[in-house]
């Protein structure tokens, strides 16, 4: 059954279901979506989390092994699995079939992948969990439904916010969830329920050092080499959390490779700006940046993030900025590297 992210808490007040699919394009509501399932899980006693990522020579009979062992003193059990913006392919999708078959009632499996379209759910294998479980589907937030999350966000930290500050906010923060969540949170900590004007949310922003995450955008699609790795310094010097980094550099090359398969497709690009929001003052720049990536470099973009991700998740990489910077200057040229990765014993 499909439950957007703001019907979520009023479905797991009424139950806990076996499967949830936590599929989209959004990573700050498929953070809080998972995070809000946990803690639910949690208080009926599921304890034990485990958690697997898709990757090449994935093991899917231990998943198996896992959604039917016992575990340790009886404690029920969460299973976190990442596809990795992959599909299960025929294993997968035969595995994920016989779960749906035989639920286990001390185990609750998170299922989370890039948006679901229509391919996936019509596969068999999503129908499956589908039919016994919850699909959250997690799309990018624009217009009337940014400025309602907004709002609601307002209210769940009392925050007073001005319309034209709300309008500057938005404008500054250019859809990203995460980079308003944490200014909302700032103003939260410095007006309380104060009445609050764009004049202090707009000075907010200017102090703010976090949001050279922004000037990220830029430097990527112009593939400004210099800029980049000012820029990314200047992140590494704040410790700006290196997921945000890796949103911002995955969402700049999925829209890339997307506008390019359109245009390949022979779709019209002033319908494709539209279509996936970028904004005027970014065309020209968009432009320049997909006439200068190959699609086979912005899937090896992707493919680089989604390493990272996986192992930066289970603390495995060495040095964060230094492999986000190199591959955000994959931006602007070839740069073969390997990912600086822990050794262990």
């Amino acid at each position: 059954m499909r439950y957007y992210a703001n019907q979520l808490t009023n479905q797991l007040r009424q139950s806990l279901a076996p499967f949830y699919l936590v599929f989209g394009e959004e990573p700050f509501q498929e953070a809080n979506c998972v995070l809000e399932i946990k803690q639910a899980a949690k208080k009926q006693g599921f304890d034990e989390v485990i958690k697997f990522s898709l990757l090449p020579g994935f093991d899917w009979q231990e998943l198996i092994a896992q959604y039917n062992s016992m575990s340790l003193f009886s404690a029920r059990t969460l299973i976190e699995f990442d596809l990795n913006q992959q599909k299960p392919g025929t294993q997968g999708s035969q595995v994920f079939k016989e779960l749906a078959a035989h639920p286990n009632p001390d185990v609750v499996l998170i299922l989370k992948g890039a948006k679901a379209g229509q391919d996936i759910q019509r596969s068999a294998w999503f129908k499956a969990l589908d039919k016994s479980g919850v699909f959250i589907p997690c799309y990018p937030l624009t217009g009337a439904h940014l400025a309602r999350w907004l709002d609601d966000q307002c209210k769940l930290l009392k925050l007073n916010l001005a319309n034209d500050a709300k309008r500057s906010l938005l404008s500054a923060t250019e859809g990203n969830l995460l980079a308003t969540y944490q200014e909302l949170e700032k103003l939260s900590l410095l007006y309380k329920s104060e009445p609050i004007d764009q004049k202090q949310v707009l000075s907010g922003l200017l102090n703010q050092a976090k949001f050279d995450i922004f000037d990220l955008n830029n430097a990527l699609l112009q593939g400004n080499t210099k800029q980049l790795v000012k820029v990314m310094l200047k992140l590494a010097q704040d410790n700006v959390e290196p997921a945000s980094i890796v949103w911002t550099i995955n969402k700049e090359a999925q829209t890339l490779l997307s506008i390019k398969q359109g245009l390949q497709q022979g779709q019209n690009i002033s319908q494709l700006f539209k279509q996936h929001s970028v904004w005027k003052n970014q065309q020209a720049a968009t432009s320049q940046a997909i006439d200068r990536l190959t699609q086979v470099r912005l899937e090896q973009i992707i493919d680089l993030l989604a390493q990272f991700d996986t192992a930066y998740k289970r603390a495995n990489i060495v040095a964060p900025y230094q492999a986000l910077a190199h591959i955000a200057l994959s931006f602007c040229q070839p740069v073969p590297f390997d990912l600086p990765y822990q050794h262990t014993n």
